[in-house]
């Protein structure tokens, strides 16, 4: 994922983005792809415009980008809403709406009917779709924060204010990494039992089979 502001957005553009996606984008079932949708056909913009407003491209809820929007967040230090955006399309928070979303409890749709839509919630092509690859990144990477890069595991934890401990194991380079992270509010890390100074657990010496990783944050 690359994006082209800094961790803060450029003089506020990425919040006030942010605030607008969730302003005129988003409803309870996940964030629509555009609004207000196209309600006639219109020939310079094709396919779009042929779709029944809520659906697919025209106002639909597109599952895959969804979380893009959840790292975003992330990215900007919006933790609440960063948690938000997953747990709409999740099918596990979403379960109780299954009359309504009329697919597979388990498993993602590549879009739902969005606000607009007839039959709003409704899931539409379940399976086809590469939200759960997409999911998984973000979860791993950015709300439970477990970055692979260069240098080492970088942990930067974006959950909101309830989630107070987690446990974390990762395999990453033939090494097993077991996290304990805390909200204490004072950033510091451990690594086997030494401080480190940072947010990233070092590269393991080659050998080794297992790292025991405290990170306060």
């Amino acid at each position: 994922m690359c994006f082209s502001w800094s961790d803060r957005g450029l003089d506020g553009m990425a919040a006030q983005a942010l605030r607008s996606t969730k302003d005129l984008l988003t409803c309870r079932c996940g964030t629509a792809i555009l609004a207000p949708a196209y309600s006639t056909y219109r020939i310079e913009l094709g396919e779009i415009s042929s779709y029944p407003r809520g659906y697919k491209e025209n106002g639909g809820i597109f599952c895959h980008n969804n979380p893009w929007i959840s790292i975003a967040n992330a990215k900007i230090g919006n933790d609440s809403e960063a948690f938000n955006v997953y747990t709409r399309t999740c099918p596990a928070y979403v379960e109780q709406y299954s009359e309504v979303h009329r697919t597979e409890p388990y498993v993602y749709c590549q879009m739902v009917a969005g606000p607009e839509a007839p039959t709003p919630g409704e899931g539409k092509n379940s399976w086809l779709t590469g939200t759960a690859a997409w999911t998984f990144v973000d979860v791993s990477q950015y709300l439970l924060g477990v970055q692979p890069t260069f240098d080492g595991l970088r942990l930067e934890p974006h959950l909101p204010a309830q989630f107070t401990e987690l446990h974390i194991e990762r395999e990453w380079r033939g090494v097993r990494y077991v996290i304990d992270a805390r909200r204490t509010g004072k950033a510091s890390l451990t690594v086997d039992g030494k401080p480190v100074s940072g947010t990233t657990v070092p590269i393991a010496a080659p050998g080794t089979e297992e790292v025991h990783v405290s990170l306060n944050f």
